[in-house]
């Protein structure tokens, strides 16, 4: 075999994935673009704020002698400092640059996070339904993921979680708004859990991490998303610009660490060094000096409220059961058939493409994107009845 045993077993499990891309493709092939209705990527198309725009062009017009050079691996002063400016803000901490380290999107920091704390056979734990990715990543650094169950209303069961944890339990990872539910955690509950994690620290004498993926936090409809410097003493937040600024392509992003955390200039000793080490070395240095001007820019959230408002409210009306978003742009209803698979092979039929929700952790669910066109969204609408009058419902 060409590729390790490992790799193409991954690969295996995550071949959904590469399956919806290529039926998705052979539709478009014999229906035309038009005709088939892919909520599959949570790749959004609206454009970046014209701040941004602007701002490239100011740089651009402006060449600053080095600027494409090197810099510290944890990323330019400036950068780090207009990041932590902002988070300081919106919690109790006096966060600043030293507490920064830009990354080359969320996916890095997250990998930076997890290498800097993992000893091989450390646990983490992940809440399904969860982000397909988390799984690789956890297993990229020796760790072992444990899947806890959220509620029916996907929230976190503080009891769950509690049972779960174990003298080997490293970090937790919650991601608020979440992918693929577009629901919140309120601050309450955040505070909770803060509470019982130092309780189980104390006593099982160890430390646990709470990692909080926030790419879709300045993406709300009206809840305000807490901070969770504010609600667990031992916390990293890892995030991107991918969705506030629409700029999944660019890879920017960075790591912040509670300056509350335990012995938190040593973690970020650690995590400065595994930026580099796992090849990722810097984050581009265009994309930091584009956004340390853009700290309080975001894309009009209103946009994704009115496409969620738009398919959430047609969807309950047919009949399907969903849990209505409170940011991001994903819904995550239950398939109206006991094997989700079959449901989205019969969605098919009238070329809406979605995603299984097994991919995510949790079967008897599917994920729907709603980062596209208004226009293909209402296009979709009269295939949304014909399917939910097929199924029944």
């Amino acid at each position: 075999m060409p590729i390790a045993t490992k790799v193409n077993e991954c690969i295996e499990r995550a071949s959904w994935i590469r399956k919806m891309f290529e039926e998705g493709a052979a539709l478009r092939r014999q229906f035309g673009d038009d005709q088939v209705f892919d909520f599959t990527l949570g790749n959004p198309t609206i454009e970046p704020p014209a701040e941004l725009h602007e701002e490239l062009k100011r740089i651009a017009d402006n060449p600053v002698p080095g600027m494409h050079r090197y810099m510290n691996n944890a990323g330019y002063e400036e950068t780090r400092a207009a990041v932590a400016e902002v988070i300081a803000e919106n919690c109790n901490q006096p966060v600043s640059a030293a507490q920064i380290v830009m990354t080359c999107g969320a996916g890095a920091a997250l990998n930076v996070v997890l290498k800097t704390l993992l000893n091989p056979g450390d646990e983490v734990i992940i809440l399904a339904p969860f982000f397909v990715e988390y799984k690789f990543y956890i297993d990229n650094h020796n760790g072992v993921p444990v899947t806890v169950a959220t509620d029916k209303n996907f929230q976190p069961d503080l009891e769950a979680i509690e049972s779960a944890i174990t003298d080997r339990t490293r970090a937790l990872v919650i991601n608020s708004p979440n992918n693929p539910t577009g629901v919140i955690y309120p601050r309450s509950t955040l505070q909770a859990l803060g509470k019982m994690l130092q309780r189980k620290e104390r006593e099982l004498g160890s430390q646990i991490t709470v990692i909080s993926d926030e790419p879709y936090a300045k993406i709300s409809f009206g809840e305000k998303v807490a901070n969770i410097f504010d609600c667990v003493t031992n916390s990293v937040i890892v995030t991107s610009h991918s969705k506030d600024l629409a700029l999944p392509g660019e890879r920017i992003g960075y790591l912040a660490a509670n300056p509350a955390m335990f012995e938190v200039d040593q973690f970020m000793q650690g995590a400065i060094f595994c930026n580099r080490v796992l090849g990722f070395v810097n984050a581009p240095a265009l994309m930091q000096r584009l956004v340390t001007g853009l700290q309080h820019c975001s894309v009009d959230s209103e946009i994704y409220r009115r496409k969620r408002d738009l398919l959430c409210n047609k969807l309950t009306e047919l009949g399907f059961e969903v849990v209505s978003p409170g940011g991001g742009f994903y819904l995550f209803p239950k398939s109206p058939l006991a094997d989700e698979m079959e449901f989205i092979r019969l969605a098919q039929k009238y070329r809406i493409l979605l995603v299984p929700g097994s991919g995510f952790g949790a079967p008897g669910y599917f994920r729907i994107a709603y980062c596209v066109n208004d226009e293909m969204i209402e296009r979709s609408l009269p295939r949304w009845e014909e399917l939910a009058k097929e199924v029944g419902i």
